[in-house]
């Protein structure tokens, strides 16, 4: 999987998984910083997130266009790294009203926008020459693992240095402390619950709270401050990934195409017909066109299922089931895994294979030591924490994806990727099919209150989501950016790129139907909108894959 590749697939691999932890880092708790700090309604918080998340992406478009019209792809990416710093810098200063925060979040979106699309298309680029022609599927699903990588330490980070910054304080950590501690102070705080929140502001100070409103204005401020401490680890990511792209990027010059001699330029870079154009682009819109709806279901991760997370998830679980929300047990299990892998390879030599199954029963005998000396018998559970499971089923999966289409192409038999998009599709209806179970006899969030339902459902419905998720994006994502790379006329690279993200971007701007619905259906219903989305648009991929393989070609 890792052999014969150029050596700025490696580049961009690293420069992108440190951009996107801190990007993930800020994602993880975006809405519910806006809840804490500005006591915003979930309806309010969500359209900010989504129209958030639909510049991040849309802006791509306009990265795109920039770097095409300047043929300046490395300088574009450069100038996209130094913006998000820089606001990340502003997201991480105290002090400021909701205003400049949405002015931080617009001035990280156009360095994303010059960022992320283009860093897409120079590594589509390398893969235009000859020798590397045919590793260009592999190669976006590599990238991809370092996006996730990054994505599946971020949660842990961002909660981790909160709770850090709230401990040094004096306080534990309450999801639902924060709104109902602006509930009191706006004097919205039913009576009846007066008591509750009494209780729960001794529970995390530690001593009797004699004023409440104090303890409220107090909670909300270290609260708030802890996030923005880990908008400051963010901030610090954008650096090292500046570092790595600055330092090492002689070996992604190969990939500036656009500023090479006709001479030196790849077959596959050199003019088209404008018939042959045409249909490139007819064939990427209908995509495009597709995935908005599965990007509208799929990163309701940040948003609606947040939501369910902090307020129909199980608060505690079992000390065995804590093992994969403590990144130290975790990581011990991963590593476990990996060795075992190892182990039981035909290709491992003897003396490796015994190196292996020691590092195996180590780790295992770390686990279990961990269990049984730090854990109590019910551990505690943040809701941030669901969010590392899509990345590191991304790491483990796409080796085994990469594998199964490996298998299928020996026979002959690999679907195209229109086909994968709509498999993909329809995983996704299932994802939330799967939620939709659970959520049959919940209460409405719109009856629940502040403090979350009284009734809560076991943690591994929401990993199963997850692990659903997961797969579908498998199928759609990487291999439609491999796909825009291949299809996407050769002066429109960066433009195309953008224009992918951009039908993110739609997708993103849509989030906010969750956040709308949250309070105004029953809970299934939330998840049965996307139920539809998904599998309508999985069936219009269907019906028009003929027209998209006659128009792609061997594009597969």
């Amino acid at each position: 999987m890792l052999k014969g590749h150029p050596k700025g697939l490696y580049v961009a691999f690293f420069a992108n998984m440190g951009e996107r932890f801190g990007f993930y880092t800020m994602m993880a708790i975006l809405v519910l910083f806006l809840q804490a700090k500005y006591g915003l309604s979930a309806e309010k918080a969500g359209a900010i997130y989504s129209t958030f998340y639909f510049a991040i992406y849309g802006l791509a478009l306009l990265g795109g266009i920039i770097a095409d019209a300047t043929k300046r792809l490395m300088t574009t990416i450069t100038i996209g790294l130094v913006v998000m710093f820089l606001g990340y810098v502003l997201m991480a200063t105290p002090g400021f009203g909701l205003g400049v925060t949405l002015v931080a979040l617009g001035i990280i979106a156009f360095g994303n926008g010059l960022f992320k699309g283009n860093l897409q298309a120079l590594v589509g680029n390398l893969y235009e020459y000859k020798e590397y022609s045919a590793l260009r599927d592999r190669a976006f699903m590599i990238f991809y693992m370092g996006i996730n990588i990054g994505a599946f330490f971020a949660p842990s980070a961002a909660t981790g240095v909160r709770n850090w910054w709230l401990k040094i304080h004096g306080f534990g950590y309450n999801a639902n402390l924060p709104q109902m501690s602006h509930a009191y102070l706006n004097g919205t705080l039913p009576a009846e619950r007066l008591d509750e929140f009494r209780q729960l502001a001794e529970q995390v100070s530690g001593h009797a709270v004699a004023d409440l409103a104090a303890f409220a204005q107090q909670y909300i401020d270290v609260f708030s401050r802890g996030y923005h401490m880990a908008f400051a680890v963010a901030a610090v990511s954008m650096v090292i990934s500046l570092l790595i792209y600055i330092i090492f990027n002689k070996y992604l010059k190969p990939g500036d195409l656009l500023r090479k001699k006709s001479d030196e330029v790849p077959e596959t870079m050199k003019e088209i017909s404008p018939e042959e154009t045409r249909e490139r682009l007819v064939a990427l819109g209908l995509v495009f066109l597709v995935v908005i709806f599965f990007w509208m279901a799929f990163h309701q991760n940040g948003l609606t299922l947040t939501l369910f997370a902090r307020d129909y998830i199980v608060e505690h679980v079992s000390k065995w089931s804590y093992i994969f929300f403590d990144l130290r047990s975790f990581l011990l299990v991963i590593l476990a895994i990996i060795s075992l892998i190892y182990v039981l390879r035909k290709q491992t030599k003897p003396m490796w294979k015994g190196i292996w199954a020691a590092i195996f029963l180590i780790s295992l005998a770390a686990v279990y030591w961990i269990v049984n000396h730090l854990y109590q018998n019910e551990m505690p559970i943040e809701p941030e924490k669901f969010q590392h499971f899509n990345p590191i089923f991304i790491v483990f999966l796409t080796p085994v994806i990469v594998w199964f289409f490996g298998k299928l192409n020996e026979k002959g038999k690999e679907p195209s990727t229109p086909r994968k998009i709509a498999i993909g599709m329809f995983l996704a209806s299932l994802a939330y099919i799967v939620l939709i179970i659970p959520s049959m006899h919940l209460p409405a969030p719109k009856e629940i209150g502040d403090a979350g339902s009284p009734e809560r459902v076991s943690e591994y419905w929401l990993i199963s989501t997850y692990l659903i998720l997961t797969i579908a994006e498998l199928f759609l994502s990487p291999m439609g950016i491999s796909f825009v790379s291949k299809v996407a006329p050769p002066k429109l690279k960066g433009s195309m790129q953008g224009a992918w993200l951009g039908a993110t971007a739609l997708g993103n701007l849509l989030l906010q139907v969750g956040s709308f619905f949250w309070t105004r259906l029953e809970l299934w219903q939330v998840w049965a909108i996307f139920v539809g989305v998904t599998s309508l648009s999985g069936l219009f991929m269907v019906s028009i894959l003929k027209k998209l393989e006659r128009i792609t070609g061997n594009s597969k």
